[in-house]
């Protein structure tokens, strides 16, 4: 039997933890570890058009599927182009292992062609980035990589130089057990009854959600009534939370609706679960807050904490509900229901009036049609800017869909390439990809691996010609727009002329053939929808002395862009509400 090599060995601890695709572009320092993909049953090489695609696929991958993914760059300028996707993932706590391939070993240091420092480079998108610089240094270093992103949920980098690639691994190294899934971590009794006296002795608890509330939908609905508290989400804990909740009062941030602002402001207690809501303007400075989180650097950076628990947040709430009593005043959830209500009423009045006849296409209307016609079980992945604001409105979450953006990073032209990843780790499922006509524009090129390899993306094109958020941006700053215009061609024709389908909407009557037809086909499929670019509107009541870009005050803030089924959702849980 032939001796591995460095590469090899790479390869085989690579599926060893899980991994089954590796983004990438080849390149020459990469070539050892790409011959040995190619050799290797277990683990396909994916060849995408640029490395920053390489990198959002693999966190997409990785938030699909919970498990450890991986992307590869050549030396140089190719895993410099990884960066920003690796900035993405590894805020978004997704398990990627990046391989950043590098010069002759020999010519470090030297100023050699193509020479970076990528060890370094990486260091602030990661939780460990090291070099391996001798043979012996395998397996060790990178079983360590690979438990420092699973552990701790994110990015580790590895660079291999070309030549220490292509060397003997070395003999009987060691092979440890890897770490490849997480554990629940329990706060301690003492933490547990202080938050309980904190419960107990508050009239109007509030609960505000993040993504570390994903697989505690049963949890926190059962606590929420325990102790009758309204329940609000943030843009990352909406597909987790907003789902079969008759406790809800919308979303708190740049994007909110409803009443989750009034809720954590008007509170006694309020109790963050698995959330690092970044705008700590729209948190309240004069109620206790508690917060409970599974990454204690979380606890207490946003807001002034009264008592930080360090915990995940099932485990957490499975010790917490037994031991709290039982509240019986509802008076300030049924409040903040029928705000949550009113609120969704005022705001879907401008959008219900002849949507179906207004062109250019009001993009809430194809957001909502949209979300009727995708499947129940499809992953949307949603790009950076206003598309954010139609996801967060219209896409209906079950707990069987997915929602996946750069909601942590706010990177443009996200949409496409997550796809890319998310229908790899998915084959049989629906994948839709919100892209605006910016951010598609910006990585464009991988619509090719969408044809090269035959996979289903849908992708819906929110067609605007312009840089729609920034120039709202540049409204609420009081300057004119400027440089936000986009002059673009017949985006389904480009999808034609690549080999997919593709088809250009301008009326709204036939935006639902149009999707779908895209639906049916068995390939990539592109819907280009011609959208009016001043869809969204500004409240009327913004005052000069708040006009600070999108720090703005409290629920002034909140963007008038209708809010499709949430409302049919808040008048549903109003039922829950004794009439006097």
């Amino acid at each position: 039997m032939a001796k591995q090599n460095v590469a090899e060995q790479f390869v085989d601890i690579l599926t060893r933890a899980g991994v089954k695709h590796l983004y990438g572009v080849v390149g020459d320092s990469l070539n050892p570890v790409v011959d040995a993909v190619r050799r290797h049953r277990g683990i396909d090489w994916i060849h995408v058009r640029h490395e920053e695609t390489a990198a959002f696929a693999a966190g997409a991958e990785a938030q699909i599927t919970g498990r450890l993914a991986a992307c590869a760059g050549s030396c140089g300028p190719g895993n410099l182009h990884l960066i920003n996707g690796l900035y993405d993932a590894h805020r978004s706590m997704a398990p990627v292992l990046a391989l950043a391939s590098h010069i002759p070993s020999s010519e470090i240091g030297l100023g050699y062609f193509q020479e970076t420092h990528p060890d370094q480079l990486f260091r602030e998108c990661s939780h460990y980035s090291e070099m391996i610089s001798n043979p012996q240094q395998m397996p060790r270093l990178l079983q360590t990589a690979i438990q420092h992103a699973v552990g701790r949920g994110g990015v580790s980098v590895v660079t291999l130089p070309g030549d220490i690639a292509d060397e003997p691994a070395p003999e009987r190294a060691a092979e440890t057990a890897l770490v490849t899934a997480r554990p629940t971590v329990r706060p301690g009794d003492a933490e547990l009854d202080a938050l309980v006296e904190l419960i107990d002795g508050a009239r109007k608890v509030t609960l505000f959600c993040g993504s570390g509330t994903a697989g505690a939908h049963a949890e926190v609905m059962q606590f929420a009534e325990r102790i009758k508290s309204p329940v609000g989400h943030a843009l990352r804990g909406k597909e987790y939370i907003q789902y079969d909740n008759p406790f809800d009062v919308g979303m708190s941030g740049l994007l909110g609706y409803g009443a989750a602002y009034e809720a954590t402001h008007e509170c006694d207690l309020l109790i963050l679960l698995g959330t690092d809501f970044p705008y700590n303007a729209f948190l309240p400075d004069d109620v206790k807050i508690a917060q409970v989180d599974v990454r204690p650097e979380h606890l207490g950076r946003r807001s002034k904490l009264d008592l930080a628990v360090w915990g995940d947040v099932k485990e957490t709430l499975r010790c917490l509900i037994p031991r709290v009593r039982e509240k019986t005043d509802r008076r300030f959830l049924d409040r903040m229901l029928k705000k949550h209500a009113d609120a969704l009423e005022g705001v879907v009045k401008a959008y219900t009036r002849k949507v179906d006849k207004h062109v250019p296409l009001h993009p809430e209307y194809v957001a909502s049609v949209l979300d009727d016609l995708a499947d129940d079980d499809a992953v949307f992945t949603v790009d950076t800017g206003m598309c954010n604001v139609w996801a967060a409105r219209y896409v209906s979450p079950n707990g069987r869909r997915r929602i996946i953006g750069s909601f942590s990073h706010g990177s443009m032209a996200n949409a496409l390439p997550m796809a890319i990843g998310a229908q790899f780790a998915a084959p049989g499922r629906q994948v839709v990809a919100m892209s605006g006509d910016g951010g598609f524009s910006m990585l464009m090129g991988d619509f090719l691996t969408l044809v090269q390899y035959d996979l289903p993306v849908k992708i819906v094109l929110f067609n605007n010609s312009s840089l729609g958020m920034v120039e709202l941006e540049m409204l609420v700053a009081g300057l004119p727009s400027h440089g936000t215009a986009n002059k673009n061609p017949d985006f389904a024709a480009v999808a034609q002329a690549c080999g997919a389908y593709g088809v250009r909407v301008e009326k709204p009557k036939d935006l639902a053939g149009a999707l779908k037809s895209a639906f049916k086909h068995k390939g990539p499929a592109l819907v280009d929808v011609v959208t009016d670019p001043n869809a969204l509107s500004i409240p009327p009541k913004i005052k000069a002395e708040m006009v600070t870009g999108f720090a703005l005050s409290a629920s002034k803030i909140v963007l008038d862009g209708g809010v499709g089924r949430m409302l049919q959702l808040a008048r549903s849980n109003l039922r829950n509400v004794p009439r006097p």
